[in-house]
C-alpha cells in the first residue's frame, strides 16, 4: 500500500488506494497519503499557474473522498502511535488544511494528550528526512511545540540545520529563531546558522524580517562566531533601511547595544530630527517608540565611546522623559521571600523593594552599608550620597559618565530613596565611613538561558549599566 500511494500520479487515485481498501490501510499509511496528497497539489498549483488559471487544494478538500480520508483518520488517530500522530499532524499543515478544520483540531488535541510520551526518535524521524520549508513552518507555527520545550530537538537539529539552512525561506527562518528566543535555548550551532543565513542573505530581508533573527542573539546574550563580519553587515543594511521600518530598527539596534556593540553612523542617524519626525507622525508607534528609546537613550549615554554618545544625544532633540522605569522582562520571581528573609535579618527600615534608580532602572532589592559591613536605614543617609560614591579606583571618565547620566535623568530624583539632608545632618564624619547603592538581584530561572548559567541579554546589559554607575551587585 505504501508504494502504491507513493507512485501515485494524481490526488483523485491516492483517495482511491486509500479509501477503497479500508482493511490493507493502517495507521503509517496516512501520513504518507496526506504528504504525497501535498506534493501532488503542489506540482498542479504550479501547472495551472503555468497555463494562466487559478486552482487551489479547495477543490480537492470538498471531495467526498478526501472526507472520507480525515474521518478515517479523526475515528482512529487514539489508536495510532506517537509517530504517525506528529507525522500526520504536520502532514496535515503541510497541505494547507486551516486550523479549525476537524482533522487539525483532533491531531493537535491527541497531540497535547501526549506530550509527555513523545520521546525524540518520534519527533526527529519526520524532520531530519522529509524537512522543507513547508514542514518547518508546520512545527514552528503549531501549538505543539510552543506549549513544550522541545530541548533534545533543538539539539537534534543543530546536526541537521545547517546542511539545509541554504534551502529555506526567511519566513521559515523567523519563524526558528522566534522558537529558540521564546524559550531561551541557547544552542550555539544553531544561533550560528542564523548568524550566517543573515550575513549570506541580509540585503534581500526588510528589517523586520532582520529584527526577528537578530533577537535570539540578544535574547541569549550570545555573540555570534561571524560577529566580526556580521555587525559591520547589519550596520550597512541598516544606514539604508533605517526610516522604511522605525520600530525594527530601534529593536535592531537594542539588540545590538545588548551584545555591547554600537553602530556610530546608525545612531547619528536614528537619533537625528529626521528620523524622530517621521516616528511622531505615526500615531500608533509613538508610545512604543518612547519606551524603546529610553533603553536607547540611556545606552548610547551609558557605552557609546568616548565623547561620539553626548554629541549624538545632544544635536537630536531626543527627549522623552521616563514615563515610567525602564523593567526586564518577566518582572515575577520569589522576591517575597527574600523581602520576608531581609525584614527578618535588617528590618524594614534598612531595604527597599522595587527601588527605581537612576538611570531609570527598577531593582529588586536595595541597601546602603558602610565600610565596616553594617546595614544603615535608607533613611539615614545623607542626601549628599544619593548616587554611589565616587571610590579612588574609578577612572575620570566613569566618575563624569555617571554625573551626566545623573543629569540626563533628574526627572528620577523623585525615585530616591533617601532622606534630604537637613543643616543639623551629622554627614561628615558618616559619609567618610560609606562604602556604598548595594543591590541584590533576585534572578529566577526565567531569567537566564535555558539550562545555563548566563542570563539573559536584558538582564545582563542592565546589570552592565549598575556596575558602571558605581553599584555592588549581589546576585540572589
Amino acid at each position: 500500500m505504501k508504494r502504491l500511494i507513493e507512485r501515485s500520479r494524481s490526488v483523485g487515485e491516492v483517495l482511491r488506494w486509500v479509501t477503497q481498501n479500508p482493511s490493507k490501510v493502517s495507521a503509517s499509511h496516512y501520513p504518507i497519503a496526506l504528504h504525497k496528497l501535498g506534493q501532488l497539489l503542489q506540482q498542479q498549483q504550479g501547472q495551472a499557474t503555468v497555463n494562466g488559471e487559478s486552482r487551489g487544494p479547495s477543490q480537492m478538500l470538498e471531495q467526498p473522498e478526501f472526507q472520507t480520508l480525515c474521518q478515517a483518520i479523526i475515528s482512529g488517530c487514539s489508536k495510532f502511535d506517537n509517530f504517525s500522530i506528529v507525522n500526520c499532524l504536520y502532514a496535515a499543515a503541510a497541505l494547507g488544511l486551516p486550523g479549525e478544520s476537524p482533522l487539525v483540531r483532533v491531531l493537535e488535541d491527541e497531540s497535547r494528550s501526549r506530550l509527555g510520551r513523545f520521546n525524540q526518535k518520534d519527533v526527529s524521524m519526520v524532520f531530519s528526512s522529509e524537512a522543507n520549508n513547508k514542514a518547518l513552518e508546520a512545527i514552528f507555527s503549531s501549538q505543539l511545540f510552543y506549549e513544550n520545550r522541545q530541548e533534545r530537538f533543538i539539539r537534534s537539529m543543530a546536526e541537521w540545520l545547517p546542511r539545509k539552512a541554504e534551502n529555506l525561506t526567511p519566513y521559515t527562518m523567523a519563524l526558528i529563531a522566534k522558537y529558540v528566543a521564546r524559550h531561551r535555548l541557547r544552542e550555539p550551532r544553531l544561533l550560528d546558522t542564523i548568524a550566517n543565513f543573515l550575513l549570506k542573505r541580509g540585503e534581500q530581508l526588510d528589517s523586520k524580517v532582520i529584527q526577528k533573527l537578530v533577537f535570539p542573539f540578544s535574547r541569549m546574550n550570545y555573540r555570534p562566531s561571524n560577529h566580526s563580519e556580521l555587525f559591520p553587515k547589519l550596520e550597512a543594511i541598516l544606514e539604508q533601511k533605517a526610516g522604511s521600518s522605525p520600530l525594527a530598527t530601534v529593536n535592531i539596534l537594542m539588540s545590538m547595544f545588548q551584545l555591547s556593540h554600537f553602530p556610530q553612523t546608525v545612531l547619528h542617524q536614528v537619533f537625528s530630527p529626521a528620523f524622530i519626525t517621521n516616528v511622531m507622525s505615526i500615531p500608533k508607534l509613538k508610545a512604543i517608540l518612547i519606551s524603546c528609546s529610553q533603553g536607547l537613550r540611556v545606552s548610547v549615554q551609558m557605552c557609546s565611546e568616548g565623547a561620539c554618545g553626548s554629541a549624538v544625544l545632544e544635536g537630536a532633540g531626543w527627549r522623552f522623559s521616563l514615563v515610567r522605569p525602564l523593567t526586564l522582562l518577566f518582572p515575577f520571581s520569589y522576591k517575597g521571600l527574600v523581602a520576608e528573609a531581609l525584614r527578618q535579618l535588617v528590618g524594614e527600615e534598612c531595604y527597599r523593594q522595587d527601588e527605581v534608580l537612576p538611570p531609570g532602572y527598577c531593582t529588586d532589592f536595595l541597601l546602603w552599608i558602610n565600610r565596616s559591613g553594617t546595614v544603615l536605614p535608607l533613611s539615614r543617609v545623607p542626601a549628599a550620597s544619593k548616587a554611589p560614591s565616587a571610590h579612588a579606583t574609578m577612572s575620570p571618565a566613569a566618575i563624569s559618565l555617571r554625573s551626566s547620566v545623573l543629569a540626563l535623568t533628574s526627572d528620577l530624583q523623585d525615585f530616591a530613596p533617601f532622606a534630604p539632608e537637613t543643616p543639623s545632618s551629622p554627614s561628615g564624619s558618616r559619609e567618610n565611613n560609606l562604602a556604598g547603592r548595594v543591590v541584590l538581584s533576585v534572578n529566577d530561572k526565567w531569567h537566564y538561558c535555558q539550562n545555563s548559567d548566563i542570563l539573559v541579554g536584558s538582564r545582563a546589559m542592565r546589570d552592565r549599566h549598575l556596575r558602571l554607575l558605581g553599584y555592588c551587585l549581589v546576585q540572589v
